[in-house]
């Protein structure tokens, strides 16, 4: 089996992986810290994970990162969107109902400006 999941490069690391579980829950796994820094985590989700790194010092540029995510119901993709319009996130795309089946929204966070591409196909 083959798989992918998304490798985002940021500046703080715990700080930012323990916001994300706020908002979408999951589970945290902790791959390497150094003096109590953590400098890997993975977000698990389902059967997905989203892995944090830190920048080294280097700069985070999170501003044309995109994840999209498919959500189980649309009270769950409504209570995401909230949460992340609640913390401060801009709203890129308005929640709507979409040709393509789906409830869709997007938001970036107010963290790390991730783009959040949220979908749940709902039945008519």
């Amino acid at each position: 089996m083959v798989s992918a999941s998304p490798f985002v490069v940021i500046e703080n690391v715990q700080e930012s992986v323990e916001y994300y579980q706020s908002v979408f829950g999951g589970e945290i796994k902790i791959l390497n810290e150094h003096k109590g820094k953590w400098l890997h985590a993975e977000l698990h989700l389902g059967q997905s994970l989203i892995h944090f790194s830190d920048d080294y010092g280097k700069g985070a540029k999170t501003e044309n990162v995109s994840i999209i995510m498919g959500l189980d119901s649309e009270e769950q993709l409504r209570g995401i969107y909230d949460k992340l319009i609640a913390d401060g996130g801009q709203v890129l795309v308005e929640l709507q109902k979409t040709f393509f089946g789906a409830l869709h929204g997007q938001v970036a966070d107010s963290k790390n400006r991730i783009s959040w591409v949220l979908n749940c196909f709902v039945a008519n």
